[in-house]
């Protein structure tokens, strides 16, 4: 057996006989089995069984190396013998290798090099395609194989929806294993006697008092506490807790006990005696803090604490003995002091103090203390002069005497205090408002030589002269003041100066809040970012309902920005919620002055004027506005609307004339239709419509106007002419779909209809308004299956359609409509179809206030639609008082609706046209009341 290894790698074998074959038979049948490959490319193995034939063999004699003869010598078999462990080769195992014995000479190296990076190139080769079938291969592993993570993977990422509750509500996985589930040998022996006796020993009740108690009369006893019934508990209480906070706090060290006094301290003070058995942690305590007072007897906290922990146990008396051991041996620390005083009868109270006060003279907080204790004013105000015999720098004794003088008094104890504490801003503007005008003026005068960095003083002097009515003088002084500071050195910080403005606001001073607006509103901002910093400080203000200051703003903003229109909208705004009609109109006047291009303000300033009910005066602004503007078609709509709406349709039809004259856009010649519909002109109406379909094909309202002119004049088949005429330049327009489809509905019955809105719905998909109509027309028929599988494919195909979800809401039975409400809101919380839905659920229920709620958030998400506003005012009428319903009122009135499906229904009306929103309300009210919802299903 031969084997060949050929350059790409692979190893062949050849069946050859060493024994008789050839190195001529060997080469032709390498060659042969590796497809052609040249000899000298191959490399040969022969097999070890058959290396050293019995017999010798003509092909190991033409491969064995010149001059290696078999010898005659005895041993020489020995020497030159095969040894199975000699040419044992790592690759080959014990087939060694046929040239396994030769020399490895520069040739065989480099040969081996060239082999090398031959096998290397088709190694890389191969990688790619190696490396991609190893990878299918663990992906096909893994597909059949899972891992346990792999599997649950959907369902933990299902875990992320629960709530807090589901978590808990989750039980704990018990263990089940076999060696639990074996019952163990349970054993039972006696209770031992010393065992009951401790028992009973525990649950004796000790009622009398000891020796010691009785004794002392009665006074050690806890004060307003329940007295200690179980005496033997409480002896044999924990004291686990204590022990190792003082054992964290304290530390032995050479015999002496040293401790943080902040620490226990502070842990004494909020301890608390919670039950019995903490009585033998007060023990410790006790005597960890002897200890201290007697290692360290100079150490105030130390005797603080210990009487703390006295007053805490009950024993009060020995509280008072142990901090007047305190007072003796720290004379001269005033918190020992006022423990003291704390602690002592409310007649030794002020002997306590007062030997405090001797001891330190000049401690303001025992002077303070020794104030409280006295009861009238007269007696506490000779006690603070006293102090201030002793310490006449302090601020707060001098604030405390003069709180509790009169004003005279006070005034004479400012002057003698501002000399003692001339740094002190507090009095000498305390001074300053007590004087005359003349005399505050000199206080404060002083008070800036000695204070010439305290802004607090200008402010003051010019809140003095503004309420003295020197408006003039306002300003000065605010200027005057950030110049002076500046002079001297400090910066001027803008956001703390609003503050002050806000502040001066509040004080009433609103000149000066003006004038400290408009002085220091400009330091610090570059200037193109002023106007924006500017109207974003307004707003702020206005949030913080310091309308004076942002009304200072705005006005300071506009003398810079004279034709910026957006700050006059924002100031008019502002004048609008919180100022009076005059002012709002003053400003508008002044708006259209300086910026007469701006239609927005012209229009403003005339539909105030009208809501006003001065129809003159806001005629007489449009006619300026005409001046201005003379192609404005909002001026021209605006000035059709002040006349058709005060009835007058001559005027209002002479000005549509003009504005179509003109060049009006498609607007114009609708609110021509309109005013013509309104005089019952039809030819003219049809007239006016023709001919602006001919300007304007794709306007869908003309199209629509149109056709309800003549489905309201019976003429049903014109009306479906001019519908599908209208499809065919508007094809995406959802209302005129819906119109052809009722009216179909009306003419040929439901098969017609159902094709149109098929139709519909295949040229615009994914529309909630036709899926709805398709609902409520198979309803409408008593086709409920039909009904709710057309609902069941509009809400795959519409998911988030808060109109469809409200549907689905209402034509499932009762019992169903709290789970899909639930549903609902989850696909779509902030819609307000389905807000309103719910609220209708809660109504039904009786939950009065859940209802109220609801339909607030419905209007209050969508002002717009008149829908919800009448059933929140119907609901009101039923559940609610006359201020509930005078304020929905007032707030649809502010709101002004225009959409909804039955409030534009009846809004659009002829007969409805001039009617206010209040009318309209109250009409849409009664027509929830007068109709029956075909969507809801019988409970």
């Amino acid at each position: 057996m031969v084997f060949v290894r050929a350059p790409d790698g692979r190893t062949h074998h050849v069946d050859l006989d060493p024994s008789t074959a050839t190195l001529a038979d060997l080469t032709a049948s390498a060659s042969r089995v590796c497809g052609g490959v040249p000899p000298e490319q191959l490399r040969l193995y022969l097999a070890h069984r058959r290396l050293l034939p019995a017999e010798p063999s003509p092909l190991l004699s033409s491969l064995r190396p010149p001059g290696d003869d078999d010898g005659d010598d005895d041993g020489g078999d020995e020497e030159k013998g095969y040894d199975e462990n000699q040419k044992f080769d790592e690759f080959e195992g014990n087939d060694a290798g046929l040239f396994s014995n030769a020399d490895y000479d520069d040739d065989d190296r480099e040969a081996d090099a060239v082999w090398e990076s031959i096998d290397q190139r088709m190694d890389s080769r191969r990688k790619d395609r190696r490396e991609a079938r190893l990878k299918q291969e663990i992906e096909k592993y893994r597909a059949s194989n899972p891992k346990i993570t792999e599997q649950f993977a959907d369902l933990k990422r299902k875990l992320v929806d629960l709530s807090a509750q589901e978590w808990e509500s989750i039980p704990e996985i018990g263990d089940y294993s076999l060696r639990n589930k074996k019952k163990r040998f349970e054993s039972f022996v006696p209770v031992p006697d010393t065992l009951l006796e401790k028992a009973r020993q525990e649950q004796e009740h000790v009622t009398a008092l000891d020796p010691k108690s009785r004794a002392a009369g009665g006074t050690e006893t806890p004060w307003a506490q329940t007295p200690v019934t179980d005496l033997t508990a409480v002896g044999e209480g924990r004291g686990t807790v204590l022990s190792l906070k003082l054992d964290r706090l304290s530390d032995s060290v050479s015999g002496l006990t040293v401790v943080d006094p902040k620490g226990y301290l502070t842990d004494l003070k909020s301890m608390k005696i919670t039950s019995d058995a903490e009585i033998s942690d007060i023990k410790k305590a006790r005597l960890l803090l002897k200890s201290v007072t007697q290692t360290n007897p100079k150490h105030p906290p130390g005797w603080i604490a210990a009487a703390r922990l006295e007053e805490v146990a009950g024993k009060l008396q020995v509280a008072r003995q142990l901090i007047q051991r305190g007072c003796e041996e720290c004379p001269t620390n005033e918190d020992v002091w006022v423990e003291a005083c704390r602690l002592a009868s409310p007649d030794e109270a002020k002997a306590v103090i007062a030997r405090g006060v001797k001891a330190i003279p000049n401690s303001v907080k025992l002077w303070l203390q020794a104030a409280k204790l006295e009861t009238s004013d007269l007696n506490k105000s000779r006690v603070l002069r006293k102090g201030l015999e002793h310490i006449p720098d302090s601020v707060r004794l001098w604030k405390a005497v003069v709180e509790l003088a009169n004003e005279e008094d006070a005034r004479l104890l400012l002057h003698r205090a501002v000399e003692c504490c001339p740094l002190h801003v507090e009095l000498w503007l305390a001074l300053a408002r007590l004087e005359t005008y003349d005399q505050a003026k000199k206080v404060l005068n002083k008070a800036r030589e000695k204070l010439p960095k305290e802004p607090a003083i200008w402010i003051t002097a010019a809140k003095l002269e503004e309420a003295n009515g020197n408006t003039q003088s306002v300003i000065k002084v605010i200027e005057r003041s950030i110049k002076t500071l500046q002079r001297e050195g400090l910066d001027i910080d803008r956001e703390a100066w609003l503050k002050e403005a806000e502040a001066a606001e509040r004080a009433g001073s609103v000149l000066t809040c003006q004038a400290i607006v408009k002085s220091t509103i400009g330091i610090g901002v570059d200037e193109e970012d002023r106007k924006r910093t500017w109207v974003a400080d307004a707003e702020e203000c206005k949030k913080r309902g310091s309308i004076e200051t942002a009304r200072a703003i705005y006005a300071h903003a506009l003398s810079v920005f004279v034709s910026k229109k957006s700050i006059w909208l924002k100031a008019a705004q502002l004048e609008k919620s919180h100022g009076t009609k005059e002012s709002l109109y003053n400003l508008l006047r002044k708006a259209v002055t300086y910026n007469p291009r701006a239609e927005v303000l012209w229009l403003m300033s005339a539909k105030e004027k009208w809501l006003a009910g001065d129809v003159p005066a806001a005629r007489a602004i449009l006619q300026e506005a005409y001046a201005s503007l003379p192609n404005s078609e909002e001026i021209w709509l605006a000035a059709f609307k002040l006349e058709f709406e005060n009835n007058e349709p001559e005027r209002a039809r002479i000005l549509l004339s003009k504005a179509r004259e003109r060049g009006g856009t498609e607007r114009v010649w609708m609110k021509s239709a309109i005013v013509e519909r309104e005089l019952g002109n039809v030819d003219e109406e049809r007239k006016l419509l023709e001919e602006g379909l001919k300007l304007f094909p794709s306007f869908f309202k003309l199209w629509l106007m149109l056709g309800q002119m003549e489905d309201r004049l019976g003429h049903g088949s014109k009306a479906k002419e001019v519908y599908e005429n209208a499809l065919k330049h508007c094809p995406s327009c959802i209302p005129l779909w819906l119109s052809l489809a009722n009216l179909e509905e009306k003419i040929n019955g439901l098969s017609k209809s159902r094709a149109v809105l098929t139709m519909a719905r295949k040229k615009n998909p994914a529309t909630p308004e036709l899926w709805l109509a398709a609902v409520r027309a198979e309803l409408r028929h008593g086709n409920k299956k039909e009904a709710d599988a057309l609902l069941a494919k509009a809400l795959q195909e519409c998911p988030t359609s808060g109109i469809l979800w409200a549907a689905a809401i209402e034509m499932v039975p009762r019992p169903q409509r709290k789970a899909k409400s639930s549903d609902a809101i989850k696909r779509c919380d902030h819609d307000p179809h389905v807000i309103a839905a719910v609220a209708k659920l809660f109504w039904h229920d009786r939950k009065v206030d859940k209802a109220r709620s609801w339909l607030n958030r419905a209007v209050t998400l969508a002002p717009d639609i008149g829908d919800f506003w009448a059933l929140y005012y119907k609901f009101e009428l039923q559940h609610g008082n006359a201020d509930t319903q005078k304020d929905v009122l007032q707030r649809c009135v502010a709101a002004e609706p225009k959409h909804g499906e039955r409030w534009q229904a009846i809004t659009k009306a002829v007969e409805n046209s001039h009617l206010s929103i209040e009318a309209l309300l109250k009409k849409a009210v009664l027509a929830l009341g007068q109709e029956e919802n075909p969507n809801a299903a019988d409970p």
